[in-house]
């Protein structure tokens, strides 16, 4: 008992030593926390400083952002378990089969994610707080518990925030809500370099900074992950358990646990008097937050959201009178943080059980999701997405597969291939299968926080088949890396359209000062068959010495195949001069930005441009829209937004004559509002008789719901298409479009309906009130209203939502490419 008695005494009197001799995050910066923002780079210093001062931290560099800001997580525990760090790693891997091993784990894993909004800064603040804690005061929890801290997601984003609020505060800060340092400017703090919500990009990794993330996040794969936010000025704190709807992969376990996760919270706030919320608002369903990925990954997934966000500054009057501090908003997140340690060390066994029951994927409904390959880019694009989340994929065997056919919307069989794609749901990782590719996601309630629908075969645009049987697959099938040479005695090189690829492939000829042309019609040649849009880059076009060299070496890098031929004389179809094989120009063209534009909008269409067309765009204010030279420009693309104030009587004029010159103006979402209705225009805005009703005596406790029925809430419709026309050129006679709100125009009457709504619509996957869904049918999807010698393109619903609905992308690109491009300079 005395030996024991001074072991006691010793670990104490060690706890003390570190907590005396290890600096406070305040000590260390030379101000208290909440007294200022710290920006990005110090915070990473003070993370460097503990681990190179504590034995019970480790620090790893993943990443770095698009503005080359560095991402790193800090591993905590104890020092036993920080020198036994890669086996503890591949032990609770070992039990979701991800890797072979059959050894017992009984180590919790909690990972805590701060600042994924750049505004939301008090997190990263908290962050600080919450490592020094642990490696002072909470040692205990440690024996048994590996914290894994990020302490900021998204620095682009919070130095934003961080750079504009020192700027313009007060000092002392004001706490006058109509103070300019409670009012950001476009585009916030919010989101990334791109203006992206990297909260709703988890599960489609496009930003850098997810794919990183999520590559060292599946190398651990924790049992309890939490993503700190903030909401408004006036909301108490929310933390778990989450609001309905919940996906229906998620456990009882992982819903009990949310519960006396939610409860241990309670006891700390309700000692201190601080007002919370739980199961309201925030939801468990859209697979791509910082809650949901997780969860379907098999941990206790969770959103704390403190009150603040980029009105709050230092400090901030509430509507009910109290002072919001960013002390007391990082207090309060910092007090989550550890009891979420403390409630998962206690629980660290019953966490790795549940936890290893979760991979058991025998129950699915669906055992295989199978794909068409007609589109080899395509198949690359979701093989990509695959290996980011290491899901594993396989070939089908030659014959026929029946199952759920998601273009017909009912059983059906369909012939595959060595080529095609399966996916399995029996497989570590198979409910989050389940989760990405099922047609129809359930919904047990319709009042939910994000979209409804995002299946992968509708977003990539496969032909697909949901089998209740495993279907027989072989390994994957070997890749061939495509080498062409040059033919110095052909008349004409040869290049499909009918992908992103290809229009990457065309903005690189462009760049390079290589004139291609394109086919309106199909034709057929020395014993090929080519569809419309397919690229011919003629000889006559390109007279130069090095065009065959810098073709082949641009079509090499970009895997393009080229055929070449010898004469423009067709066997079918028209011949290479005739006028519906048309030239194309350089573009130029400009994209409207600003406090009137949707920065999420804009953040994908520069997104796009940037990193995938890899073709240049010019970034207009939209507040100097009217003093712009519009004849500077071939294109001119409005992302979604509110133009009211811009888009005046006098600009719309503008606008309308550049366009009969020969401009291409693109109008995507809320865009197009300002023309429709107009004289001017073809638009018509569509409504229904329930609209119309002025009155509503809907009981007070009753609006909310019956507000849904006038809602779309990110839903899967299927469209029909005019292959014909260039703007649907590399597509088939049917589009899938995720609607993302209720607003329906009528067909144009003078004009071409490239896509649209027939009679016969319906709902395909996802919530769409009883109201909104009745303006669907013969309505426009998208539209070309030719004026002069251009074009106004009406683009609906936006095909590059969020970067993930990859089928909607060469949409825009046969818009800016393809339409009107062949008028002389």
């Amino acid at each position: 008992m005395k030996i024991k008695f001074l072991f006691i005494i010793a670990f104490l009197s060690f706890g003390s030593i570190i907590s005396q001799t290890l600096q406070t995050p305040s000590q260390f910066l030379g101000y208290e926390i909440g007294s200022r923002f710290t920006r990005h780079h110090k915070v990473i210093d003070y993370f460097k400083y503990v681990s190179k001062n504590s034995s019970n931290v480790e620090l790893e560099k993943y990443g770095e952002t698009y503005e080359h800001r560095p991402l790193y997580v800090s591993y905590i525990s104890s020092k036993e378990n920080i020198l036994n760090l890669e086996n503890i790693r591949k032990s609770n891997l070992s039990q979701t089969g991800i890797i072979a091993g059959d050894s017992i784990n009984k180590i919790s894993i909690v990972w805590l994610s701060y600042n994924v909004h750049g505004n939301e800064a008090s997190s990263t603040e908290a962050a600080m707080l919450t490592i020094y804690e642990l490696v002072t005061t909470k040692q205990r929890w440690l024996k048994n518990t590996v914290v894994i801290i990020d302490p900021c997601l998204n620095p682009d984003g919070r130095d934003r925030y961080v750079n504009w609020y020192q700027q313009v505060k007060s000092t002392p800060f004001n706490i006058n809500q109509e103070g300019k340092e409670h009012s950001e400017p476009w585009p916030g703090g919010r989101p990334n370099h791109y203006l992206f919500d990297l909260n709703r990009d988890w599960a489609w990794a496009t930003q850098s900074e997810t794919a990183q993330r999520i590559k060292i996040y599946n190398k651990w794969m924790p049992h309890i992950h939490v993503d700190f936010h903030e909401q408004g000025i006036n909301d108490p704190y929310y933390f778990a358990p989450a609001a309905a709807p919940f996906h229906e992969i998620i456990s009882d376990w992982q819903r009990n646990f949310q519960t006396q996760i939610g409860k241990n919270h309670a006891t700390y706030f309700d000692r201190e008097g601080w007002l919370y919320f739980t199961k309201e608002s925030f939801d468990l369903l859209y697979p791509s937050y910082g809650d949901t990925y997780p969860t379907y990954m098999g941990a206790i997934g969770m959103t704390y959201e403190q009150a603040g966000h980029g009105r709050a500054g230092l400090g901030v009057k509430t509507d009910e009178g109290e002072v919001l501090t960013l002390k007391n908003r990082a207090i309060h997140h910092m007090t989550t943080g550890l009891s979420t340690v403390e409630i998962s060390s206690s629980n660290a066994v019953k966490l790795n059980t549940e936890f290893k029951k979760f991979f058991t994927n025998t129950n699915a409904t669906y055992k295989s999701y199978v794909l068409k390959n007609n589109n080899k880019d395509k198949t690359r694009r979701l093989k990509a997405l695959l290996d980011t989340h290491q899901i594993a994929y396989e070939h089908t065997e030659s014959g026929s597969v029946k199952g759920y056919d998601y273009s017909s919307l009912k059983e059906e069989k369909m012939s595959v291939s060595l080529s095609d794609i399966v996916v399995h749901t029996d497989q570590p990782k198979g409910k989050m299968v389940k989760a990405l590719f099922e047609p129809v996601t359930k919904l047990e309630d319709s009042l939910t926080y994000d979209i409804t629908a995002w299946s992968l075969p509708y977003a990539h645009g496969f032909k697909a088949i949901a089998s209740r049987n495993k279907v027989n697959a072989v390994l994957n099938v070997k890749s061939i890396t495509i080498e062409n040479s040059t033919d110095k005695s052909s008349y004409a090189y040869i290049s499909k359209w009918n992908s992103v690829a290809d229009a990457t492939f065309l903005g690189a000829l462009l760049k390079a000062n290589i004139t291609p042309r394109f086919s309106e019609k199909p034709f057929s040649i020395a014993g090929k068959s080519y569809q419309r849009g397919t690229l011919i880059i003629l000889r006559n076009d390109n007279k130069n010495d090095s065009f065959d060299d810098k073709l082949v070496a641009i079509a090499n890098k970009h895997q393009r195949k080229l055929f070449s031929v010898k004469s423009g004389f067709v066997s079918a179809g028209v011949d290479f001069g005739s006028y519906s094989v048309k030239p194309i120009n350089k573009q130029n063209i400009a994209v409207l930005s600003g406090k009137e534009t949707s920065s999420l909008s804009f953040g994908e269409i520069w997104h796009f441009f940037e990193t995938q067309l890899h073709y240049p765009i010019t970034n207009i204010d939209a507040s100097d829209f009217e003093n712009i030279k519009y004849t500077n420009y071939d294109v001119i693309i409005i992302p979604d937004g509110n133009y009211k104030k811009v888009l005046t009587k006098e600009n719309l004029e503008k606008l309308k004559q550049w366009v009969q010159s020969g401009g291409t103006l693109i109008a995507i979402g809320n865009a197009l509002m300002p023309f429709a209705n107009k004289k001017e225009f073809s638009l018509k805005e569509k409504k229904t008789n329930e609209e119309k009703i002025s009155v509503d005596l809907t009981p007070y406790a009753d609006r909310e719901r019956k507000n849904v029925t006038k809602l779309i809430t990110g839903s899967i419709f299927k469209s029909l298409l005019d292959p014909t026309h260039p703007l649907a050129f590399g597509y088939g006679k049917t589009y899938f479009s995720l609607k993302l709100g209720s607003t329906s125009f009528e067909y144009l009457k003078k004009g071409n309906n490239v896509a649209y709504f027939d009679e016969t619509t319906k709902t395909v996957s996802g919530f769409a009130g009883s109201t909104a869904v009745k303006k669907v049918p013969k309505s426009l999807l998208f539209g070309e209203e030719k004026l002069g010698n251009g074009s106004i393109i009406y683009m609906v619903d936006n095909p590059l939502f969020r970067s993930f609905w990859e089928n909607g992308k060469l949409f825009v690109a046969n818009a800016v490419f393809l339409l009107n491009s062949d008028k002389l300079d």
